[in-house]
């Protein structure tokens, strides 16, 4: 079976633990929530033993069969975690997991914790046979499209909520940084009463913490969203990121917009276009419309301004090259932004 994270605290609450979890996916801080509820759940209901088995150089698969079997001196019940850091078990690991799902011992619970999965990890012979043998919880990265609902969610537990200018305030200041949005919502709940919080209230508490990523730029560059990208720009430079990579990660979809536009133009097949240009995702949804309100004309100018700004982070330009990155991107964004 399939859990979302928001719904494993209802699960565990029921008072009967299947023999087997997998948590996975990118978000770190959603995972180790996910891997702690389980090992609290497992406690309160007597697995008083713990083991952890972490594959690495020298792991030895047999030890799975061996800790499932081995009878404990000490607690009749054991939650056993194994930690798969690369999320590949190999020819190996797959069948010993796929034997351990055929026969999990019903007085132990594994707790499996994989990294972010590829389609071929999900298809797996192995993984299937975990997921039906118990529960996978599935851990996606936070964007910022789902990050408001994930600030309610987690406001909604502690009985607050926001009001529609409080929740653009919070998730400007926190987007990207996750850990950071977590320790402001708890910050809310030591310093204000239940309810709903205005932006004045938010104004008073919440630190600047937005932690931008390079690879967001051009997201944001496609959706045209003027105001994010300036404080993208002014975050990453406020983290002492390089201006070589912000301009290589501007240029680059610059470049993949050019030439997707160009493609379309002619008759050239869509999604063929975008697996040649790396254009995954939900990156595919908004190209159309970027497409449709930039010019060919306004994209190889842009990437002759990208030449500009290069030479100006080698040092054989004149200007700041950050007030440049800051132009090009304006450039690109719909008129009246």
């Amino acid at each position: 079976m399939q859990l979302r994270p928001a719904e494993l605290a209802a699960h565990l609450n029921k008072g009967r633990l299947l023999p087997i979890y997998v948590v996975h996916g990118e978000e770190a801080l959603v995972a180790l929530e996910a891997a702690q509820a389980i090992r609290d759940a497992a406690r309160q209901l007597g697995f008083a033993e713990r083991q952890v088995l972490t594959v690495e150089s020298g792991f030895k698969w047999a030890e799975l069969a061996a800790s499932g079997q081995a009878i404990s001196l000490f607690a009749e019940q054991k939650l056993i975690e194994l930690r798969v850091p690369n999320g590949k078990p190999g020819s190996e690991g797959g069948e010993a997991l796929q034997s351990y799902a055929a026969s999990a011992p019903s007085d132990n619970v594994l707790l499996v914790q994989l990294p972010k999965l590829d389609k071929p990890q999900l298809s797996s012979k192995w993984f299937t046979a975990l997921e039906n043998a118990g529960a996978v919880i599935a851990c996606p990265a936070i964007n910022r499209d789902a990050l408001p609902g994930w600030i309610a969610e987690r406001l909604q537990r502690q009985q607050q909520r926001l009001s529609s200018e409080a929740m653009e305030y919070l998730v400007a200041r926190v987007e990207g940084n996750l850990l950071a949005a977590k320790q402001e919502i708890d910050k809310l709940s030591l310093l204000h009463p239940a309810g709903e919080l205005s932006l004045d209230d938010l104004q008073a508490a919440v630190a600047n913490v937005a932690r931008y990523d390079v690879w967001g730029l051009g997201e944001t560059l496609i959706a045209g969203d003027a105001g994010r990208l300036a404080r993208m720009l002014a975050g990453l430079q406020g983290e002492g990121e390089a201006p070589v990579l912000v301009l290589w990660a501007l240029a680059d979809e610059v470049r993949a917009l050019l030439k997707v536009g160009l493609g379309r133009a002619n008759g050239a097949n869509l999604q063929q276009l975008y697996r040649e240009n790396r254009v995954w995702g939900d990156k595919q949804k908004r190209y159309p419309q970027a497409l449709d309100r930039l010019k060919a004309s306004q994209l190889k100018a842009a990437l002759a301004h990208a030449a500009e700004i290069d030479r100006i982070i080698k040092g054989v330009g004149q200007g700041d090259a950050w007030e440049e990155l800051l132009k090009l991107g304006m450039r690109l964004m719909p008129q009246g932004r």
